[in-house]
């Protein structure tokens, strides 16, 4: 598995946000679908909430690449 950090200034990512800023998709339209169809994961649990808000220190899978939330120093 592949893992990016995802640093972000402020309190909380979306889901569909973190996809495509972490490079795991290309669109939005793309990150919509793939949540939809329940092939991404929160903290190791299908997540199908493409609003879902991750906070620093939660992560999202997906295809094999780990995005890690961190909060920007």
């Amino acid at each position: 598995m592949k893992y990016e950090t995802v640093e972000i200034d402020t309190e909380f990512i979306r889901l569909q946000d973190l996809l495509k800023l972490g490079g795991a998709v290309q669109t939005g339209g793309m990150a919509k679908l793939e949540i939809q169809n329940g092939e991404v994961s929160v903290n190791d649990e299908i997540c199908t909430m493409r609003g879902k808000k991750l906070r620093p220190g939660d992560f999202a899978e997906y295809n094999g690449l780990r995005l890690i939330v961190e909060a920007k120093k």
